[in-house]
């Protein structure tokens, strides 16, 4: 609610015998007791509420103009950045983020990365979510064992947008960890989990050459069907992605003979 409003309001409710305290309840700490009680006696004196202009000179660069030109601007194009906007304009860089923030009431936002789907794979994505909607209760995905496979290097990961080093200079900064050596080709390794609603399986390490479907027989799936038997007993189900070592024909075989149920790479 703008000033104005509330001086209409703080006017209205004074008149039909509010009190102060009641008028400020009434407005739900939306005004300061202080100020309503200064307004009360301003209405006192003369019947109205007149409040002497702000401080201050006139703004020079947040004017309508100017407002109105970055509002121009971002309606051509979204994905501009302040600094340029100041630059096209010739306004600092402060004065159009106060214009986008305060006065056009924007906020910037990063963009969300998602997979690019296919018309095809989004229509399989809908038939597989009906399926699990047609095939399973609440209680039957809390037996389900979920598991994934991912690659990790020995470098390490570092978030390049949130990760600072505060210093006086850039070589003071290097002096203190401000640089983050990644070699070009690092050793990697293959690590699996499984998860479920009872707890995780123990992490597999997958260090050795190339992870196919011999691999990931011999290695993974003895563990994710112990663990399956040690959380659910012999009412589970597996569940595993699309990855060639999974959807391998020999791979499906052995789930299909050893686990009491799995989702099949066709689903």
């Amino acid at each position: 609610m703008k000033s104005k409003d509330l001086q209409k309001v703080v006017l209205s409710k004074y008149q039909k015998g509010d009190t102060p305290k009641q008028i400020y309840h009434d407005l739900n700490g939306g005004l300061g007791l202080r100020t309503i009680e200064r307004w009360c006696q301003m209405i006192r004196r003369s019947g109205t509420i007149t409040l002497s202009k702000p401080p201050g000179g006139p703004r020079l660069v947040r004017t309508r103009e100017n407002i109105q030109k970055v509002k121009n601007r971002l309606r051509r194009k979204k994905k501009v950045s302040a600094r340029k906007i100041s630059m096209e304009l010739d306004m600092s860089e402060r004065s159009v983020r106060r214009i986008m923030k305060n006065d056009s009431g924007l906020y910037p936002y990063k963009k969300v990365i998602e997979p690019l789907l296919s018309d095809d794979q989004k229509l399989k994505r809908k038939q597989f979510a009906n399926w699990v909607r047609t095939n399973f209760g609440k209680e039957d995905t809390l037996k389900i064992l979920f598991s994934d496979e991912k690659m990790f290097d020995i470098d390490g990961v570092y978030n390049t947008q949130n990760d600072r080093v505060w210093a006086v200079d850039r070589a003071d900064s290097d002096k203190n960890g401000g640089t983050q050596q990644k070699r070009k080709f690092p050793q990697k390794v293959m690590v699996w989990l499984g998860a479920c609603s009872k707890g995780l399986t123990p992490l597999v390490i997958l260090d050795v050459g190339t992870v196919d479907h011999t691999v990931y027989i011999e290695k993974v799936l003895p563990v994710a069907l112990k663990y399956g038997n040690q959380f659910f007993g012999s009412d589970w189900v597996f569940q595993q992605d699309g990855a060639k070592p999974h959807s391998h024909h020999l791979s499906q075989k052995w789930c299909r003979d050893n686990f009491p149920t799995f989702i099949e790479k066709d689903r």
